[in-house]
């Protein structure tokens, strides 16, 4: 009698198992992820057209109001519940101004009792009339972002789960290549195009579109994956400015210090920190101000190349007595490790590439929120036609 010889298990094999469970672990956080991911992408461009009548003045004049008066008119206006503590200038002249109040606190493990106020508030720099006010808190696409960022739990919870989840998609992307991967040139072709017929059922439909879909959309999901594990991992995102970088030697942190001066005016500083921004910074979109966390600390200055984007940006610190620049980093002193950094934003939503990159990223997005979905239907077909089988 001749017993049958046992097939070896190889390593595409093992992939596929640890495919399967790992799957299994994570596919609905990876499938929540993907459906906020795909209703974020566009959130910058709805929200601009939804609040177009606050984002553009009425009517652009030529005298404006010194970004410190328009400050206090502003906060006279919203009232002392609100502090505004950030001020964003537009280079366009047709746009309103945008105050910004921000108050945090600690101690809730959710995402709204971290939250005291977030408003944002725009004005019109040639009227200084208020023309809307926004709760942040309770905007829908930032409980989306906070969704997708945390589950809209607090960082070191929220962002482990979700971090986890996607470090688990990262290893899925891979083993699942692996075993796409054909073994001759009459499997490629079938491994890379749909090729139904009327007869062909729902299961051979289903795996097809989880193979092909899969393969086709892999490199860009590992990109979108990977950047999103920058934020969620202190020690990947180091990985990640040393491999760009070359070096484990981290960027200088330069935190200037103002010299206390009796009587100065704080006002006529801050003007004149904004009159040199504009000067230096003419061609750049936007920058935004804030003014001094407490006597010896300076004004700081963030520039926003580019509309929309972030991956080009430039910082600057004041004497908040004096207006003097202490501090200027431009974007040109970066290493390629801190650029990548920097860009991480807007490869993650594929605002790098413009409108044509947050599309690839949306149809990205979707195909990874189907992916789950055929995987788990993969699994369910196969575990209940087996089960069928043995019953029989």
């Amino acid at each position: 009698m001749t017993t049958k010889k046992k097939k070896k298990k190889d390593f595409k094999y093992w992939a596929g198992k640890a495919h399967l469970w790992l799957g299994l672990a994570s596919g609905l956080i990876v499938l929540f992820l993907a459906i906020t991911g795909c209703i974020y992408v566009f959130s910058q461009e709805i929200s601009n057209w939804a609040r177009k009548d606050e984002i553009y003045v009425p009517q652009v004049t030529q005298i404006r109001i010194p970004v410190t008066q328009l400050w206090q008119q502003t906060q006279k206006a919203v009232g002392k519940k609100i502090q505004i503590n950030s001020v964003q200038v537009y280079n366009n002249p047709k746009k309103s101004v945008v105050f910004t109040c921000y108050k945090g606190s600690e101690g809730s493990i959710w995402y709204f009792g971290n939250i005291d106020q977030y408003y944002s508030i725009y004005a019109d720099p040639y009227t200084g009339k208020v023309l809307g006010i926004y709760d942040e808190e309770m905007d829908f696409f930032n409980i989306v972002k906070m969704l997708h960022w945390s589950l809209l739990l607090s960082h070191p919870i929220g962002q482990q789960i979700t971090g986890w989840a996607t470090f688990i998609f990262v290893i899925m992307l891979i083993t699942g290549i692996i075993l796409w991967w054909p073994k001759n040139k009459a499997a490629r072709k079938q491994r890379v195009w749909f090729q139904w017929k009327e007869t062909t059922k729902w299961r051979r439909k289903n795996y097809d579109l989880h193979n092909i879909l899969g393969f086709y959309i892999a490199s860009i999901a590992l990109i979108i994956a990977l950047t999103g594990m920058v934020w969620a991992f202190s020690w990947f995102q180091a990985v990640v400015y040393v491999v760009g970088s070359g070096s484990v030697t981290p960027p200088e942190n330069v935190q200037k210090k103002s010299v206390m001066i009796a009587e100065a005016n704080k006002d006529a500083a801050m003007e004149k920190a904004y009159v040199v921004i504009k000067q230096k910074y003419a061609d750049a979109s936007a920058f935004s101000m804030s003014p001094p966390a407490d006597s010896t600390a300076v004004i700081s200055a963030y520039i926003q190349q580019y509309d929309g984007v972030y991956y080009v940006n430039h910082s600057l610190q004041f004497d908040q007595y004096t207006g003097k620049l202490l501090h200027e980093r431009r974007q040109e002193e970066k290493n390629f490790g801190e650029k990548l950094i920097t860009a991480n934003y807007d490869i993650h939503v594929g605002a790098i590439l413009g409108i044509p990159g947050k599309i690839i990223a949306f149809i990205a997005s979707f195909i990874c929120m189907l992916l789950p979905i055929s995987g788990f239907l993969i699994w369910y077909g196969r575990t209940f036609k087996k089960g069928a089988a043995a019953k029989a």
